[in-house]
């Protein structure tokens, strides 16, 4: 199986056995699974998932960083000056943030230009069989696949909320799927994203990725790979690059997750904070794009979900990562781990680079909300798995709108 992993430039031909996300438990099924994560820099984090000092974006949106974290950030060998001109293509382990424990992600304007996010692959990851184990908690059948429906352009008024994800790793530049989500702190004027953990950060063997953007409704008219070879900027990101200032996850996909499986699937979430590369014109992101979905932390059992809506950027064979994707379908349950919540499974051929992609149902109230994201799915698409929102994810959540609440 596979989990969906963020893209990096799209490699034609590339081994079916790759997955998309980093994480995964062990689950009574016997294809291999691949994790699909996007995120690869430096630095753990502490509880919750929230690192120990931040950076904040001055009145031009461009990111500054304390003096102080920039004198910790040197006492471990990294200058911010270098950094913006190149240094973090160093990948040196050592150098990787992971003792500084802060979140690093200043603005280099200009390196998401229209050919790098073009060229952004998806780094697949497999789980070997031994990873799997007899069936643990609830699993039900493998459902029916269900053949992903091209979504109409233009993508903003189809999926207003879905977008790319796109950052660096030591594998190259890497992309995921994302959706803009409302923010309790800021009614109306959200600048949350929601996406995979393993968009953001590498697990248990690595960090924070680095260069960590969103472009909502990236390609908006659904041009080809071939028209995309002359687009402007303008036309593959019409509503702007917003750079992620702040990033969370789970303390479980920081302690758990890994390149070739282990735990964590479960909690395979995180929420982004992002601000404009250039400034912007002093709106939001949600007032930009029009639109934020609510997030559902409910957790509906099953039997009380009638289906939902799995939305994504799919990059691995037979996709390009140029299009945006949705598969409908009623979910059953997938257990990796006893000790871990039961995951949703559906039926969906979306591929690697669909990862993060947001999961859309019916609300308690009736409206469209947010209720789960695509982490893992089989080397052979056929079926999506993604989380079931809960405490750990609220708190996550909680913890980013709040840190920002006074901004």
């Amino acid at each position: 199986m596979r989990s969906i992993r963020p893209s990096s430039t799209v490699r034609r031909g590339r081994d079916a056995r790759r997955g998309t996300s980093p994480l995964l438990g062990a689950v009574a099924l016997a294809s291999v699974l691949v994790l699909t994560a996007t995120a690869c820099d430096s630095g753990s984090a502490d509880a919750g998932g929230e690192a120990t000092a931040s950076a904040s974006a001055g009145g031009d949106g461009k990111i500054t960083i304390p003096d102080d974290i920039k004198d910790r950030l040197k006492e471990h060998g990294i200058d911010l000056d270098k950094w913006k001109n190149g240094a973090w293509k160093d990948w040196d382990r050592d150098d990787w943030l992971r003792e500084a424990q802060d979140y690093i992600n200043p603005i280099i304007e200009g390196l998401w230009d229209e050919d790098r996010m073009r060229e952004a692959e998806d780094p697949e990851r497999a789980v070997d069989d031994s990873d799997l184990t007899d069936d643990q908690g609830v699993t039900d059948p493998t459902p029916a696949v269900v053949e992903a429906t091209a979504v109409s352009p233009a993508y903003h008024a189809n999926a207003p909320e879905a977008g790319k994800v796109f950052f660096d790793s030591p594998e190259g530049t890497m992309v995921c799927s994302a959706t803009v989500v409302q923010d309790p702190a800021h009614p109306g004027k959200s600048n949350l994203v929601w996406t995979a953990g393993h968009c953001v950060h590498a697990g248990k063997e690595g960090g924070w990725y680095r260069n960590i953007a969103f472009v909502p409704s990236y390609n908006d008219s659904g041009m080809t790979d071939a028209e995309l070879q002359t687009a402007t900027k303008e036309q593959v990101a019409p509503y702007g690059v917003w750079w992620g200032d702040w990033a969370q996850t789970s303390d479980q996909w920081i302690a758990q997750g890994g390149q070739t499986g282990g735990d964590g699937a479960s909690y395979d979430f995180a929420v982004i904070h992002v601000t404009p590369e250039a400034g912007g014109s002093g709106k939001s992101l949600e007032e930009t794009i029009g639109s934020a979905l609510p997030v559902d932390f409910a957790a509906p059992a099953v039997a009380k979900v009638g289906s939902v809506t799995a939305t994504g950027y799919p990059a691995a064979a037979p996709y390009d990562g140029q299009k945006l994707y949705q598969c409908q379908d009623a979910p059953g349950r997938l257990s990796l781990n006893a000790t871990d919540p039961t995951m949703y499974r559906i039926g969906c051929t979306m591929t690697g680079g669909a990862s993060g992609g947001g999961w859309v149902a019916t609300g308690s109230d009736g409206e469209p909300a947010l209720v789960s994201n695509t982490s893992i799915g089989p080397v052979k698409a056929g079926w999506l798995a993604g989380p079931r929102l809960g405490e750990v994810a609220e708190s996550v959540y909680d913890s980013v709108s709040g840190k920002f609440a006074g901004q």
